[in-house]
């Protein structure tokens, strides 16, 4: 139900910028290329079922939880556009660890939920506003993912490795602020059954125009991914602010 919820947002929110957009569409002949190295300060919620027969574990962390049993986390996107057709990358990969609590029938019991997660999302679209306050692009594409995780507990240890692909369609509005500032709003929304079940996304920031080629930005992004098959589950809730350094060429 929660996730038919946040469907729902993110297709309205998409349907009205594509609203907007259509209204306004302008041509613009320019060419750009950006990079934007970020922090993702992400807490994580949600369930861990390696397979049928594997203890199901649900989880809730913050992110200073999280710090604590972080291995490794990398993530960067990418971000070009030449007249009015725009692409977008984003590279994500995390490995950590995270108590949580296994639920038999009448006990609960500690358990870890081990999750290594790495994701690859490609976009392609065409720009449908381009004025002196806002730009608009819609744009679709797939999300790779590849996750590994495991459960540990006093009963039983198990663990499953998957991989699939999740085709994204998706809108970025880009809005002047004030002379050096402006605002990134961004969803997706995907999966649709032909890899999980569902996947969607919210992203907003504040960026600050440093210098003619490079930025500073702050904001907050919410990543939620529900993949159940075979008796595997991973469903995964990942929100948090981020920090990010963009460089334009």
């Amino acid at each position: 139900m929660k996730m038919r919820k946040f469907r729902a947002f993110v297709a309205a929110a998409l349907g009205v910028t594509c609203a907007f957009g259509a209204a306004q569409a302008e041509t613009a002949p320019d060419r750009v290329f950006q990079v934007t190295p970020y922090l993702w300060a992400t807490g994580v919620g949600g369930e861990i079922r390696p397979f049928t027969s594997a203890p199901t574990v649900s989880i809730s962390t913050s992110f200073s939880d999280l710090i604590k049993d972080l291995d490794a986390a990398f993530f960067v996107s990418a971000y070009a556009r030449y007249g009015n057709l725009v692409f977008m990358g984003d590279i994500s990969a995390s490995s950590s660890s995270r108590s949580g609590t296994f639920r038999g029938p009448g006990f609960d019991l500690p358990a870890t939920g081990r999750l290594r997660q790495n994701s690859v999302t490609a976009l392609a679209g065409y720009r449908v506003v381009h004025t002196q306050e806002a730009t608009f692009d819609i744009l679709g594409g797939a999300r790779f993912w590849r996750v590994h995780g495991s459960v540990e507990t006093p009963l039983r240890n198990a663990s499953r490795r998957v991989s699939f692909t999740d085709p994204i369609i998706a809108a970025r509005a880009n809005i002047e602020i004030a002379p050096g500032w402006s605002g990134i709003l961004y969803a997706d929304l995907g999966g649709f059954g032909v890899g999980s079940r569902g996947t969607a996304q919210v992203l907003g920031t504040v960026n600050y125009q440093l210098r003619e080629n490079a930025f500073l930005s702050v904001g907050y992004r919410h990543l939620r991914v529900n993949y159940h098959r075979g008796g595997t589950r991973f469903d995964m809730r990942m929100s948090g602010p981020i920090l990010g350094a963009t460089l334009r060429f």
